[in-house]
């Protein structure tokens, strides 16, 4: 998969409903780089890892 995902910086920060809150367990390095695309293009970590999944998502090949 050479495809790279491309995210916008945000100019307002904007709640939304329809969500469901739980709790991951990722490494720090992740965690450091996440946050620095969070500053670079003014979104929430939050808004950046649903950016993130549903990308991923949309994506998935699963083989058998």
């Amino acid at each position: 998969m050479g495809e790279k995902l491309q995210i916008t910086k945000k100019k307002n920060l904007k709640g939304d409903d329809g969500y469901k809150t739980f709790s991951i367990r990722i490494k720090e390095k992740t965690a450091m780089k996440l946050e620095e695309i969070s500053v670079k293009t003014n979104r929430s970590r939050n808004e950046l890892i649903n950016i993130m999944l549903e990308f991923g998502i949309e994506n998935c090949v699963i083989e058998e």
